[in-house]
């Protein structure tokens, strides 16, 4: 990925305000252009062991740089990140996906299903809590666990979600409220030649879990 991208996010990071920007808006143009390009090439190569996301495009995935501040405490006009949600619907679909964070020290790679509405997370729950054994042997590849660690631990609830008995072997796996897996990157590899290697190995490892969030929601 070219350099350029992080460097801008560098520079946005100290100067997050309309003035810089508006000033600098070459440069984030540049930027933005380079992140579509990468996301363009990308697309072809996942499309490979995930047909659907065959047809969409960069601007159908990558996400807009500017915050919504309305409700937010933080008035800082802008993102410090550029990322992209790999998908058959772009960044608006609600299902399982791939997504791309790049972010000065903060860089992931991400996959699954991220905040789903109430009766998508019960689709969810009952998928695993009929076919426990096989989700757990997804999320235990030992290829896998070389660049993620289990499901994200964010938001999980403590106690036992309503409509499952509390005595369930596996009641923990039922607990969260997003279903999904991450890769934390530096920006040494972010900025390496083969960077999109990566990203394909790793989204392709992150597939086995898709799969299963598919069918538990579509199946």
């Amino acid at each position: 990925m070219n350099p350029i991208i992080l460097d801008f996010l560098n520079q946005l990071k100290d100067n997050n305000n309309r003035e810089w920007f508006h000033a600098n808006k070459k440069n984030y143009d540049t930027a933005k252009i380079e992140m579509e390009a990468f996301v363009d090439n990308l697309i072809p190569l996942i499309a490979v062991f995930e047909p659907s996301v065959q047809y969409v495009t960069a601007k159908d995935c990558m996400f807009r740089i500017f915050r919504d501040v309305r409700f937010a405490k933080d008035k800082s006009p802008y993102k410090t990140n550029m990322g992209a949600w790999i998908t058959k619907g772009g960044r608006k679909s609600p299902g399982p996906g791939y997504y791309l964070h790049i972010q000065p020290g903060e860089s992931m790679l991400a996959g699954g299903v991220y905040m789903p509405e109430p009766d998508q997370l019960k689709k969810i729950r009952q998928e695993i809590y009929y076919n426990a054994e096989e989700f757990k042997a997804i999320l235990a590849k030992k290829t896998a666990k070389k660049y993620f660690n289990g499901l994200s631990e964010w938001d999980k609830q403590k106690l036992a979600p309503r409509d499952f008995p509390k005595d369930f072997p596996d009641i923990d796996l039922l607990k969260h409220r997003h279903y999904t897996v991450a890769c934390m990157l530096s920006d040494k590899q972010v900025v390496e030649k083969d960077f999109s290697k990566l990203v394909v190995k790793v989204f392709g490892l992150m597939h086995p879990l898709n799969v299963f969030l598919e069918r538990a929601l579509n199946g």
